[in-house]
């Protein structure tokens, strides 16, 4: 048992910081969208390619657009609020239910 739970803390941890990582991904996205970036640009083009398929899940199931503003950057980093919030926590407690 001891070994399964140092797996589901060692997986809580690396899915932190997943999950940060790609919200700030998303960010970055959001920001580029305001300015008119380089397309051939390798990073522009990582990012596009990063996170257009999430977004455009968001789009295609909630299509929220008030006044030219697309909202599913902001719905994106939400669920992953609500996964770090709470899919991190509950793996890391099973871990230390587990561990005793």
């Amino acid at each position: 048992m001891f070994i399964i739970s140092n797996l589901l803390i060692a997986l809580a941890n690396i899915l932190h910081i997943v999950l940060n990582l790609y919200m700030w991904i998303v960010i970055a996205r959001a920001l580029l969208s305001w300015v008119n970036p380089d397309p051939y640009n390798p990073i522009v083009r990582f990012l596009y390619n990063a996170t257009e398929p999430v977004l455009y899940a968001i789009r295609k199931r909630v299509p929220i657009f008030f006044g030219g503003i697309d909202f599913s950057p902001m719905i994106v980093i939400l669920i992953i609020y609500f996964l770090d919030s709470f899919l991190v926590p509950t793996l890391a407690g099973m871990a230390m239910r587990m561990g005793m």
